[in-house]
């Protein structure tokens, strides 16, 4: 008999420990744009008008009625009511305050000048070092309902989400984090269902042998890892090793620890703290021109454009795409 396939999200998911916090209501009026710092990761369900949203120094995207944003990278972004125009007020939000469980309205307009209200809501990815295994999430996925037609596990747990912020009963706490989970693990289901091959090391972390292999080199990248010290860590043979990782991740074990190696430092240039060499040689390089020529490869850009281009990514999928 055969056995199921693996569930390979649900797994890693697992790992990182995903953990919704809170909802809330907002309310912007025309020409005003409300700034948000970095702080948890945040979703964005779009109910009425049309708002533009755009991630730290990043392209803004234009959302209409039914719309739907994961900002997984956690590093603030931007509200507007309007994208091609100076905006007329100009506001810092501050929404982590209020009790637990009920929703607050933070409204940024007047009565009668409402040019969009959205419901939004934080979450967190903890278990650390296995955060760094997000570096592969873009900066902010957008799903556009066509026509109208808002995909029914969205407009579902939207609700839900809604009805318990709104008139809170006992383990309305509780409810509202595992909908936010829900909410969360299905928009990246749907980000991974479209990666194909680029998302198959997360296939090794499900292999108990292959898996410890990953972990050590996720949590030690700059580590002079050896086919041979990686071989003992998952207690097999080198050659045996060498075959079943290069199954399993579709790379071979040192092929993958330079890509991983790469990404890691992406991930450290994307926070703009740390100069380009600084980096190159926290990722095992022994120059900075080496590493530039590795990283460029890899990405398609220098590691002097990191900052301002990796964090704008933005993947988009429309309703009718989607079951």
């Amino acid at each position: 008999m055969l056995s199921e396939a693996p569930d390979v999200l649900s797994e890693v998911l697992k790992l990182i420990r995903l953990r919704g916090d809170h909802v809330y209501h907002g309310e912007l009026s025309t020409g005003a744009e409300v700034t948000f710092s970095p702080g948890p990761a945040i979703f964005l369900h779009l109910r009425t008008g049309e708002l533009a949203v755009s991630q730290r120094d990043g392209e803004a995207v234009l959302l209409r009625p039914g719309d739907f944003v994961l900002l997984p990278h956690a590093d603030g972004h931007t509200i507007r009511a309007n994208a091609d125009a100076k905006a007329r007020q100009c506001f810092e939000a501050d929404v982590s305050s209020g009790s637990r469980g009920k929703a607050q309205t933070f409204r940024w307009a007047a009565a009668d000048d409402v040019a969009g209200s959205f419901l939004a809501g934080a979450f967190y990815f903890d278990g650390a070092p296995l955060r760094s295994l997000l570096t592969g999430l873009p900066g902010l996925i957008h799903l556009t309902c066509d026509k109208s037609m808002e995909p029914a596990w969205l407009g579902t747990i939207s609700h839900f989400l809604d009805v318990e912020s709104r008139a809170p009963s006992p383990g309305a706490s509780l409810m509202t984090s595992r909908l936010i989970d829900l909410l969360v693990i299905r928009t990246l289901r749907m980000w991974v269902s479209k990666q194909g091959i680029r998302t198959e090391w997360l296939s090794g972390l499900t292999d108990e042998r292959i898996g410890r292999a990953l972990n050590a080199m996720h949590q030690a990248p700059n580590e002079a890892w050896t086919v041979k010290s990686l071989a003992d860590i998952a207690v097999m043979s080198r050659s045996t090793f060498s075959e079943r990782f290069t199954a399993v991740v579709g790379l071979p074990p040192l092929r993958y620890l330079a890509r991983w190696r790469l990404t890691v430092a992406a991930d450290l240039l994307r926070a703009g703290t740390l100069k380009v060499v600084d980096v190159a040689y926290a990722a095992g390089y022994g120059s900075e021109a080496a590493f530039s020529r590795a990283f460029k490869a890899q990405f398609g850009y220098p590691p002097s454009d990191a900052h301002r281009i990796s964090r704008g990514s933005i993947f988009r999928a429309r309703s009718s795409e989607l079951v």
